[in-house]
């Protein structure tokens, strides 16, 4: 069997010749841009609960700037919202905030990172 493949997305997809057997189920979770941007704005509401000094905030609110400059428009630049992440995720973490917040940030994190896919 030969298999003539174009263009494919979708969120699960299983190209098999012969037999596939699933055990245990196959998930998958689509998030929308606009998901994406929610999911922002979630992040945005929770950063008080991260309990950061003056200039952790400030450099917090910077990377959340950037996330949300990365998520506007019709094309969002994934790259931006990668390097977005990434430095909050990382000040958050030198901060010990991620420990002391929870899932209050640690949601809308993992949210994001979900929607970059291999970015993330």
């Amino acid at each position: 069997m030969t298999f003539n493949i174009g263009s494919q997305q979708a969120n699960q997809i299983n190209n098999v010749e012969g037999n596939q057997y699933l055990h245990g189920g196959q998930h998958g979770a689509v998030m929308t841009t606009q998901d994406a941007r929610q999911v922002a704005a979630d992040l945005r509401q929770a950063l008080p609960s991260a309990a950061l000094d003056r200039q952790d905030e400030r450099v917090a609110r910077a990377a959340i700037d950037e996330i949300d400059a990365g998520l506007a428009g019709t094309q969002p630049d994934r790259p931006r919202v990668e390097r977005g992440v990434e430095r909050l995720t990382r000040l958050l973490s030198a901060a010990g905030a991620l420990a002391g917040a929870g899932a209050a940030l640690a949601a809308p994190l993992s949210g994001l990172a979900g929607w970059l896919g291999g970015l993330g």
